[in-house]
């Protein structure tokens, strides 16, 4: 199902987008993707959790609000980088909650939502080997989502398809395009911000 809610992108200035979904939707993949073709600042999400976070999801234990806030404040930096500089860019994160959105919402911060059943997430979540995610915490994961309402800038991918088709759905429905100022396209590492010296509050 998808949502007609999003505020298009001025022609001015392409987004920062927030690919989110429980873990296993394949928010690294499609986010690489997207990078890849439109030569955009790329950051995994998850590579921003402290150690003492990343230990215990490793342990099969879910984080409480309180483990998540540092977390989710590192990233909405790393957003507010990217839109003070007029520079579009694609990070990774669950974003579960809303009040988790409502920290890193922005007026150029479009949320793409890969949804997808229990059973679709599951079977992609345990053919990844080398993520510190357990299988077993998708259950907490699916608990814990809240889904975007129509308020919320969002577009909603239904994953099952490949991730090459999703990452061309979400560049058709918002219009996205390389941009000056973003990683050269063909760039050997395409999550090197382009940002950095460009706006203040950098998170490193």
């Amino acid at each position: 199902m998808t949502q007609d809610s999003v505020h298009a992108p001025g022609q001015d200035q392409q987004p920062v987008l927030v690919i989110m979904g429980v873990s296993g939707s394949g928010k690294s993949t499609v986010a690489g993707i997207l990078a890849g073709q439109l030569g955009w600042d790329l950051e995994e999400g998850d590579d921003l959790h402290s150690p003492e976070n990343i230990e215990k999801m490793a342990s099969g234990i879910p984080l409480t609000d309180d483990d998540r806030w540092p977390w989710l404040d590192t990233i909405a930096s790393w957003i507010i980088e990217h839109t003070m500089a007029g520079i579009p860019g694609i990070i990774t994160c669950s974003a579960l909650k809303k009040i988790y959105r409502d920290r890193l919402r922005e007026k150029n911060v479009v949320f793409v939502h890969l949804s997808g059943s229990k059973e679709q997430i599951a079977r992609r979540l345990t053919s990844r080997m080398d993520h510190y995610m357990p299988a077993t915490l998708l259950d907490s994961q699916i608990a814990t989502l809240e889904p975007p309402g129509p308020e919320e800038n969002t577009v909603v991918i239904d994953v099952g398809r490949t991730p090459a088709e999703e990452a061309a759905e979400i560049v058709r429905r918002l219009g996205l395009s390389p941009a000056a100022g973003s990683s050269a396209l063909g760039h050997p590492r395409p999550g090197t911000s382009s940002a950095g010296t460009s706006a203040a509050g950098s998170d490193g």
